[in-house]
């Protein structure tokens, strides 16, 4: 009977333990969550560009599709840099998202503006800051 209490008592400090130790974990893992609200927010404007607003029309299309070509095959490119959104409407382009430095920023901007039927380049590019 002894031995059977002792068992009981040692289990349930186990689970005590193992509780606490994921409350703490769930904690850490909420206090550095990524968030991306600002970003969010400042994307419902109407003035933003977002890949749902990509052109459906064949001359559009095939920009951005020479403009992913060229990014993807530069081997210098961050996988950020190689992962910019694209968006191509009326032969205008704007560029997206986050890159690791300035020099980035304008190697993919002067990639784009190189691909025949472009207008217009507007780089929306941001340096990443981690």
């Amino acid at each position: 009977m002894k031995s059977i209490s002792i068992m009981l008592l040692a289990t349930a400090l186990i689970v005590v333990g193992c509780s606490k130790d994921r409350a703490s974990e769930e904690k850490v893992a909420q206090a550095t969550a990524p968030d991306n609200s600002g970003t969010n927010v400042r994307d419902r404007n109407d003035q933003t560009k977002t890949a749902g607003d990509q052109s459906e029309n064949e001359a559009d299309r095939t920009i951005s599709q020479n403009i992913r070509q060229a990014l993807t095959a530069d081997d210098s490119l961050s996988t950020n840099g190689k992962n910019a959104k694209v968006i191509t409407i009326d032969g205008k382009v704007t560029l997206r998202g986050p890159v690791k430095s300035d020099q980035e920023k304008a190697a993919i901007a002067a990639k784009a503006q190189q691909v025949a039927g472009v207008k217009n380049v507007d780089n929306q590019l941001e340096i990443a800051t981690n």
